[in-house]
């Protein structure tokens, strides 16, 4: 079982908290593993397996929960009266109204509650009215490359690298042993987030106009996008779509956690900008597999892995907007922000250049990096940091 330690750690310090701990994340990231996790370091902690309930709403053995007085009757039967119990209620979006057996859990003096789900209505509406200020959310990604590399034999990054983007990062990958297993278990996440967290629930009638819309998306990671470019090229391509059924068709996917917005921030004015969005997809394996293995824009799939890393080091991730420059990434947290050019190689005078200049034009004093790919000692440009991309990411 993969140590999913940062993850565990937030798990960790908020245990016994009145507060609800709800994780989140794409299909298959490693949510229900974090729980079999946390629920070790319980027994290992003097909890009794008899304070632990533990649920998966997607196992058809609790079919009979199918509204929440059920789930909430179920499981406070279970509770023993004299003791704290760690309740873990797994998928618990699949259960209609399921916010208030949350809600009516959580004021129970010996319970200690825990939740996943893989959509992001999960925390929107009644659940944010009835809960607000009660819970935290755990973001939750599938692995890192520095997890990646701390669970493989293999001791070359660069190698681990090729695999980490083309198999993708979902944590089951590493089981599988042939590219075609890989490609078979990729495509059978993705059919499920399709069928059940998507159409399902969303009930979009044309199948194959969205799969374009999602394939468009995949070949232009990391490339301003827009609902009225993709209508456009839908509709250049014969398949004629308006700029409102994109637009579902996108949150849909965002609120699934297959893809993640970037909008932009103009760093001088500091302020959000509504036009010029980028996306970026949770796990490149799923690029890899759905639009085939032909080689792609490198430099916009390295962007895709550092806005990834970005997200899970806790940052707010923008693309910056600096006079006529943009900079890759803003990353925002409660410490400051640090700025990022992300570029395959520089080794060209002309090209540092250009990567440098956005970054030059910036006059805070807050950090600047640019990352590469370029196998050579970290330099520094004017207090701008230049530092191997896998350097970066592995912490070195």
């Amino acid at each position: 079982m993969i140590q999913r330690e940062e993850y565990l750690k937030i798990l960790k310090d908020f245990k016994d908290k009145e507060l609800i701990k709800v994780v989140t994340g794409i299909r298959r990231c490693g949510k229900s593993t974090l729980f079999d996790l946390f629920e070790g370091y319980l027994l290992d902690n003097g909890v009794d397996e008899s304070q632990i309930i533990k649920i998966n709403l997607e196992d058809p053995i609790y079919h009979d929960l199918d509204d929440y007085m059920k789930l909430y009757n179920f499981v406070s039967e279970k509770l023993n009266p004299k003791k704290k119990n760690y309740v873990f209620l797994d998928e618990v979006q699949a259960i209609p109204k399921f916010q208030k057996a949350c809600d009516g859990l959580y004021i129970k003096k010996n319970v200690d509650l825990y939740i996943t789900g893989s959509n992001a209505n999960l925390l929107s509406g009644e659940l944010a009215t009835l809960l607000s200020g009660r819970y935290i959310e755990i973001k939750m990604l599938p692995l890192s490359f520095k997890e990646y590399v701390s669970i493989s034999d293999d001791k070359s990054e660069d190698r681990l690298f090729q695999k980490y983007i083309s198999n993708g990062s979902f944590p089951y990958v590493l089981s599988l042993n042939n590219t075609d297993n890989i490609e078979m278990y990729i495509k059978g996440i993705y059919d499920s987030i399709l069928l059940k967290d998507i159409m399902a629930r969303r009930k979009f009638p044309d199948m194959l106009m969205f799969q374009s819309v999602v394939n468009f998306m995949l070949d232009n990671v990391g490339n301003l996008t827009s609902t009225n470019k993709i209508a456009d090229t839908m509709t250049s391509n014969g398949r004629s779509i308006s700029v409102h059924t994109v637009e579902s068709y996108i949150n849909s996917l965002l609120e699934a956690f297959v893809f993640y917005r970037a909008s932009r921030y103009d760093v001088k004015g500091k302020q959000y900008l509504k036009t010029g969005d980028k996306y970026y997809v949770a796990d490149l394996g799923m690029r890899y597999f759905l639009l085939g293995r032909r080689e792609g824009d490198k430099g916009h799939i390295l962007e895709n892995v550092v806005y990834l890393e970005l997200k899970r080091r806790g940052y707010d991730v923008y693309i910056g907007k600096v006079d006529e420059y943009e900079i890759d990434f803003v990353a925002i947290n409660s410490k400051g922000i640090e700025y990022y050019q992300v570029c395959e190689t520089v080794r060209d005078k002309n090209t540092l250049e250009r990567e440098l200049r956005p970054l030059k034009a910036v006059k805070d004093h807050y950090q600047k990096f640019l990352l590469v790919n370029d196998i050579d000692p970290e330099t520094t440009f004017d207090g701008i940091r230049k530092i191997n991309v896998l350097d970066w990411l592995l912490d070195k």
